[in-house]
């Protein structure tokens, strides 16, 4: 099987790639072969300083450059991001896992992302308000926040650092990105992009470390104005706490457990063929991924079938080859989280359909997993599994399912799948998630605010909502 070599590591500092002479080093595990791809080299203080730097002194002409000519370059680096397709999506599964299919996919919407920040960049507008007085002009104005400091799971190695790079640079604000120290490469590629566009130095910067020092580093830092984090309701309620202290404005995309109510007025062929798509994408490691499928008495069985017997059919293995439908977990910490939370299941009486172990003896794998019957006490139902699994249990009044959906504090992704108008409009409306899809998977496009509400989180990133984020109000009146 042919194999792309892997990238070079380093940091980038203002505008320069430095390497990781005389600085920690971290191995970069293939998840696949277990191999080591690379050493990644940490940031040091005095690194983190110097970001930091560049940040404020690149901020007074980023936001001075005109919002089209900013937008040009995002546009190329754009471009540049479809041009290199495939080196960066071999990239991203040698250290991520997931398969070539989805990393393509993933640089493409990374593309489009930084293309929509590029012509939204342009339309912060801000409006001027009616006289009150002759003579006098009352306006509001739109402006960039200042630096942002961004911090990128691994689980979308190079969609996530855009979304966040994107929103901070169109809007006007420099940003330093802390990506995953598992997967690195991909987004130093999307800041290569960047680079090879134009992107005048100093107005980006990625760093890499043990994440709470770089965190606590960067948000003390008084020129870091704007925090962006997508991770664990933990770290994002200790980062919120850091950013207190300097009164920071911040966005938090946290962990989910996405209910999926199934109503028997549906085609359950043509649901299941979705579902599972949707759960074991990226090996169910998607903050948004459907997990707790409530489904309606009159279908369940039949439905409880026929989603083992096309889990069971998946092929798992390598992402960099042909054929294969879903890749390894990200890193051995899933494989004991997985194990943990199905021996809890088990103990508890939940029925397993398919799946439930570990796969081969080289590489993160993990069979595709089907529980049903599964208790509400049972650890997996109140803990997002993060991981290759479908909880599936049945319901019998559309109260009783939306009681189950709306159970838990966290509320990023929802859907529902009915024919019935009046159904479709309910859930709609009582549903508690930041997005909902109803009769589809598909609930995030770059035009589209991304975010949840209660414990998922605040704020939203991609829309007008991501670029609102990094930009402040301002009102003057003049006489």
């Amino acid at each position: 099987m042919l194999r792309s070599s892997y990238a070079d590591l380093s940091l980038f500092l203002g505008g320069d790639w430095v390497s990781g002479e005389g600085r920690q080093l971290q191995p970069v595990i293939n998840p696949a072969t277990e191999e080591v791809l690379g050493q990644l080299p940490h940031a040091s203080a005095a690194d983190l300083d110097r970001a930091l730097e560049a940040a404020q002194r690149s901020f007074p002409a980023w936001r001075a450059m005109a919002p089209h000519e900013r937008g040009r370059i995002l546009k190329r680096a754009a471009d540049l991001l479809r041009e290199r397709t495939d080196h960066i999506a071999r990239i991203a599964t040698q250290e991520e896992g997931k398969t070539l299919a989805e990393t393509r996919w993933e640089v493409a919407l990374s593309a489009d992302i930084l293309e929509w920040y590029a012509e939204e960049g342009r339309r912060a507008y801000g409006r001027v308000l009616p006289q009150r007085a002759s003579g006098v002009r009352m306006t509001v104005l739109k402006e960039p926040v200042g630096p942002v400091a961004a911090f990128a799971p691994w689980n979308f190695p190079i969609g996530n650092p855009a979304r966040k790079i994107g929103a901070a640079l169109g809007a006007g604000c420099p940003c330093i990105l802390k990506p995953a120290e598992e997967t690195p490469a991909s987004a130093l590629e999307v800041a290569r992009a960047l680079v090879d566009a134009g992107l005048p130095r100093g107005v980006l910067s990625i760093v890499f470390g043990v994440p709470a020092e770089v965190s606590a580093h960067l948000i003390a830092s008084p020129i870091i104005r704007a925090i962006s984090f997508t991770g664990s309701i933990p770290v994002g309620k200790q980062l919120m706490k850091l950013a207190a202290e300097g009164m920071k404005r911040t966005t938090m995309e946290l962990g989910g457990h996405g209910p999926v109510i199934v109503f028997d007025d549906v085609d359950v062929d043509q649901v299941l063929n979705l579902a599972v798509g949707a759960k074991y994408r990226n090996a169910g490691q998607v903050c948004v991924s459907p997990t707790r499928f409530y489904v309606h008495k009159n279908i369940f069985g039949r439905f409880v079938e026929g989603f083992a017997e096309r889990a069971k059919a998946l092929r798992v293995g390598d992402g960099l080859s042909e054929g294969i439908q879903m890749g390894p977990l990200a890193h051995p910490r899933r494989l004991g989280a997985m194990e943990s939370l199905l021996s809890d299941a088990r103990t508890s009486g939940a029925r397993f359909l398919a799946g439930g172990g570990r796969i081969n003896a080289k590489g993160y794998f993990w069979e595709p997993t089907v529980l049903a019957d599964i208790p509400n006490t049972t650890r997996i139902m109140n803990e997002e599994p993060f991981g290759p699994v479908a909880l599936i249990n049945p319901f019998a009044t559309f109260e009783e399912a939306m009681s189950q959906a709306n159970r838990l504090p966290y509320g990023l992704a929802a859907y529902a799948f009915s024919r019935t108008a009046r159904t479709v409009n309910l859930l709609g409306e009582q549903l508690e998630a930041g997005m909902i899809g109803i009769n589809s998977f598909q609930i995030s496009v770059p035009e589209s605010p991304f975010g949840g509400i209660k414990e998922s989180g605040h704020g939203s990133e991609e829309g007008i909502e991501g670029l609102e984020a990094c930009l402040v109000t301002k009102f003057v009146t003049e006489s």
